[in-house]
């Protein structure tokens, strides 16, 4: 049997803010509501499940999502239209650049409630 995932949880100070935001930058359907959560249904079928916590201190964590080369100039102008910082590395050591690592294309920025977001074209280790 091969494990797949199914959703996970993303804490969030405005679960509405944050899940309509990830939708809207990913071109994904809008968030649908289950039980307290709003979930945001990647193209592979995982989804994010946002949640709103009253803890001032969310942990930051880090989601990447994998794009064709089309999807990844579709994004990234969303990205650049909105006015976000972005940078070419996890560290924010490398701001307004986007990475070629394994002969793709990626790119990082934060959503509304600090969480790392990535996109990329190839994954990594892939190569080229």
């Amino acid at each position: 049997m091969t494990a797949q995932l199914n959703h996970t949880l993303v804490a969030a100070h405005d679960k509405k803010e944050s899940a309509t935001f990830l939708a809207e930058i990913l071109g994904l359907s809008a968030p649908e509501p289950f039980g307290p959560f709003l979930c945001v249904t990647a193209g592979n079928g995982v989804s994010l499940d946002f949640m709103d916590v009253d803890d001032p201190a969310i942990h930051a964590q880090h989601y990447a999502f994998l794009v064709s080369e089309e999807e990844f100039d579709e994004i990234f102008e969303r990205i650049n239209g909105r006015g976000l910082r972005y940078w070419a590395d996890p560290h924010q050591q490398r701001p307004s650049e986007i990475n070629h690592h394994d002969g793709g294309r990626g790119v990082y920025w934060s959503d509304p409630g600090g969480h790392l977001l990535e996109i990329i074209t190839r994954p990594y280790g892939s190569g080229g």
